[in-house]
């Protein structure tokens, strides 16, 4: 399987890292970068190719759109000379598959990905929507290429990604927000920075391997550990004294509305 790239950035980057682990031959990936610097870079890291033109990209089998959503327009019309019947599959959040195959020329072999950034470690989870006139086989190979940095979900409904995005693509900040706090009231509480940090981190990490490798649902997990009269109890019922179930799911729905803004506005 031929991959290119279009962008170097830090997506793309984990993507070629997790296929190059997968055990890739790193020959068969070319990374379209306009920055000289980028390209050494990512020929020295991964032993890739590198260009800054689209020369060759219509004898590859996969093209990945790894550019900023406000590029992507422009990229679509670059690239849309050079099609054959490659897989298109675009990363830039926000922009539906719709828009990308208008800027293709009505292009269709696209699948749109929403990723998040622990996919840096191999350890994300990406949604994927393919438009109808994808074929298996090329499903088979967005799912390997997404596959190396972490879990995919395939979606029937384009739509639902702005739910993923509210929930999978934000979440990581949600992630870190939470874990702040538990270091902040750590110290609160007297410990000091090196011991807050630590016990939030692995908290958090153990938490969530816990959760999902059980066979127990979250709620009883969570009721598990909630002895009645104990602490823990004390600390939850606080949490649902203040709402924070209901603010969670606010915050949720803002991402999830923005990302409708967002996309009605990209694909002008």
């Amino acid at each position: 399987m031929k991959i290119n790239f279009i962008g170097g950035g830090n997506m793309a980057r984990a993507i070629i890292g997790g296929l190059k682990q997968n055990g890739l031959d790193m020959s068969a990936i070319t990374v379209l970068e306009l920055d000289a610097q980028k390209r050494s870079e990512l020929a020295q890291e991964f032993n890739v190719q590198v260009t800054d033109s689209y020369a060759g990209f219509s004898n590859t089998d996969v093209i990945v759109l790894a550019v900023k959503p406000q590029q992507l327009k422009q990229v679509c019309s670059d690239l849309s000379s050079v099609l054959k019947s490659q897989l298109v599959i675009s990363i830039a959040a926000g922009v539906r598959s719709k828009d990308i195959s208008r800027w293709l020329g009505n292009y269709s072999a696209i699948v749109r990905v929403m990723p998040n950034t622990p996919a840096q470690i191999q350890a994300g989870i990406s949604a994927l929507y393919a438009m109808p006139e994808v074929s298996q086989a090329q499903r088979d190979q967005a799912g390997i290429i997404l596959a190396a940095v972490g879990k995919v979900l395939w979606l029937d409904d384009e739509a639902q990604m702005d739910a993923v995005t509210a929930i999978s693509g934000s979440g990581p900040a949600y992630v870190f927000y939470f874990i702040e706090a538990l270091q902040d009231a750590g110290l609160a509480l007297g410990l000091d920075v090196q011991a807050s940090t630590l016990l939030a981190l692995e908290t958090f990490a153990g938490a969530s391997r816990l959760a999902a490798q059980s066979s127990e649902d979250i709620k009883t997990l969570r009721a598990q550990v909630t002895s009645k009269g104990g602490t823990t109890e004390q600390g939850i019922l606080t949490l649902e004294a203040a709402g924070i179930k209901g603010i969670i799911s606010k915050a949720a729905k803002a991402a999830a509305d923005k990302s409708v803004t967002l996309g009605d506005q990209l694909g002008n």
